[in-house]
């Protein structure tokens, strides 16, 4: 898969928008799904990709088919609803799923895909849109090695980093391992800021002292924004993602028999934010929600 190829893409979101922008920058033929979840895609339509009503004639279009959607239901609801993925599919043809998803899932949707002629793979994504639309994503792979081999060249058009973790299932367990990390690194400073403030701590000197030491990193500085100039546009993923992204990762956790008791609190704290009507709120509004307790 050197050259250009025929590539559909469902889910032209905050992240997905910026996958098809790369595809067609790199020469592949994109055609995607029309969807009322969808970035405006009047750019990718005048660099020459086509828009189907649905995800079977998108199937139909393509050799690979990119799922861009926001979790296991999505997926499944996609692939395998009337006039799904499934439906166009071709022999040979091949999913990549770069959702967030529970990998016991994602391996019986392999199967399914398998049943009808095609093939699989879990590509889950990290970083954020603006890496996307610069295409310097981060992909956590799960594939047979021959599949993984024949897709990077195609995965290199819109990703930097791209680790093979293993077969089907390990990029999606990779991702909900990471995101664990990522979330719950976020829940303890939107505490901390919270209770630095309310002990007088000047927030340029907080970040001072974090930033020189242990709590320096990604997530300090994806949050620095906020904490200095309550700009959260630094980390554009909602209070209902980071639930969803931290629940997979607790029901990945309890079937493996894993530890899981920082995990539960971690969820705790994300469902409370979201029970209280904060679910569509950018993650470093953690901290604004937190101080008004």
């Amino acid at each position: 898969m050197n050259g250009s190829c025929n590539v559909g893409l469902v889910g032209v979101g905050l992240m997905g928008h910026g996958i098809g922008r790369n595809l067609l920058r790199h020469g592949h033929t994109l055609t995607f799904l029309d969807h009322p979840g969808n970035q405006p895609v009047d750019d990718l339509l005048d660099a020459g990709a086509i828009s189907k009503p649905s995800a079977r004639e998108v199937a139909e279009a393509s050799e690979v088919v990119i799922l861009c959607v926001t979790g296991t239901p999505q997926v499944e609801s996609v692939l395998f609803e009337p006039n799904g993925v499934l439906e166009g599919l071709k022999p040979g043809s091949i999913v990549i799923d770069c959702s967030t998803a529970i990998p016991s899932s994602t391996v019986t949707i392999a199967e399914r895909v398998a049943e009808r002629e095609g093939r699989f793979l879990d590509a889950a994504m990290t970083r954020t849109p603006k890496e996307a639309e610069e295409g310097r994503l981060n992909l956590l792979v799960g594939a047979p090695d021959a599949l993984f081999a024949e897709v990077r060249p195609l995965l290199e058009s819109f990703a930097e980093h791209i680790v093979h973790g293993g077969p089907v299932g390990a990029g999606h367990k990779l991702k909900l391992l990471h995101n664990f990390v990522s979330l719950g690194f976020t829940a303890v400073l939107a505490e901390a800021t919270a209770a630095a403030r309310r002990a007088g701590i000047a927030d340029d000197v907080f970040l001072e002292v974090l930033g020189n030491g242990g709590g320096g990193g990604v997530i300090l500085e994806r949050l620095r924004p906020f904490i200095a100039n309550e700009d959260p546009s630094g980390f554009r993923f909602s209070l209902a993602n980071t639930l969803k992204d931290v629940g997979y990762y607790n029901a990945m956790a309890e079937q493996l028999g894993a530890s899981r008791d920082v995990a539960g609190a971690i969820e705790r704290l994300y469902r409370e934010a979201n029970d209280a009507g904060h679910g569509d709120r950018l993650v470093p509004e953690l901290i604004a929600i937190l101080e008004k307790r």
